[in-house]
């Protein structure tokens, strides 16, 4: 009779439930940040869902074929040819941005702009081509130059200056302003806020408005 080791079917236990539970955790973060921001539970769940099903979804902006060469068997000559473009992520672009022109109408404009401002120039200096993955950014940075800026500028508002600065200053300076850099890699088709070249414009705004909770 062979009796399975209780230590390997409590390792696989743990195995099975870790991807559940890093989802119920992400979903609280993510719920907390949402109310943070004045928005109700109903509201955040409706967001997070489009979010996640919108990350399966880019959209294009531009597009061509790039042709790089050609294979050869004997008499017969096969062109090679990439796709190049520019696309943008629904969920992980379109969402953040609309939500964050939604809060501006709350917010007092003038220190979410100096926030925004700032975050622009931060994330251009410190984005850097990676060649075979793209443009790169520490991925902590900009929340904590978010929150902090939030902080400074606009306490009483810090939440939802945190998630706009972090948001459109990561895409505009990280991303829209470096995309000659990404072009010259040929990353092929570039997925503003999607998986591959750019990412994290939404855990960006998330992460910096928890850090606000937690330091404001």
């Amino acid at each position: 009779m062979f009796f399975f080791p209780v230590g390997c079917l409590a390792l696989g236990l743990f195995v099975l439930v870790l991807p559940l539970l890093f989802t119920l955790v992400f979903f609280n973060v993510t719920a907390f940040s949402f109310e943070k921001l004045g928005i109700s539970p109903q509201a955040a769940l409706i967001i997070l869902v489009f979010t996640l099903f919108g990350s399966l979804v880019n959209i294009p902006l531009t597009k061509r074929t790039v042709e790089q060469g050609t294979l050869t068997f004997g008499w017969f000559r096969i062109p090679v040819r990439r796709e190049s473009g520019l696309a943008i992520n629904l969920g992980g672009a379109v969402i953040p941005i609309v939500l964050s022109c939604y809060l501006l109408f709350k917010v007092p404009i003038l220190p979410v702009l100096t926030a925004t401002f700032l975050m622009i120039l931060i994330c251009k200096f410190l984005t850097r081509p990676v060649p075979g993955r793209g443009l790169a950014i520490p991925m902590f940075i900009p929340p904590i130059f978010a929150a902090l800026f939030a902080i400074l500028f606009a306490r009483e508002f810090a939440a939802p200056c945190a998630y706009i600065s972090g948001v459109l200053g990561t895409l505009i300076g990280g991303d829209l302003l470096n995309l000659g850099k990404a072009k010259k890699l040929g990353a092929g088709i570039v997925s503003i806020g999607g998986a591959g070249v750019f990412d994290g414009i939404f855990l960006v705004g998330v992460v910096s408005v928890i850090l606000t909770a937690f330091f404001g």
